[in-house]
């Protein structure tokens, strides 16, 4: 089977600075865990919100998604970390 992400849905987790979603491998679901600073760019400039975040997800979508494929492959486990020297960021 190959990673899909048939599911848009994505959500804000502020205590941890982060965005969740999910993509399923077969019946497998795969969580995966998105750090704020991948999203940020000029939003640190000021005081992002949760649609700031999640609007700045939603216009990376097709990258996050190729990126998390890459990872998962390298990987396979069902909760996935991904972090920004994966998308060419210095961590």
């Amino acid at each position: 089977m190959t990673l899909s992400f048939p599911n848009p849905s994505r959500s804000y987790d502020e205590s941890r600075r982060r965005v969740r979603f999910v993509g399923h491998d077969g019946l497998n679901q795969i969580r995966f865990f998105l750090p704020v600073e991948i999203l940020a760019g000029d939003l640190l400039s000021r005081s992002p919100t949760e649609r700031d975040f999640l609007t700045a997800f939603d216009g990376m979508r097709k990258r996050i998604f190729e990126i998390a494929a890459k990872v998962y492959e390298a990987r396979r486990r069902d909760t996935i970390e991904l972090d920004p020297r994966s998308f060419g960021l210095n961590a």
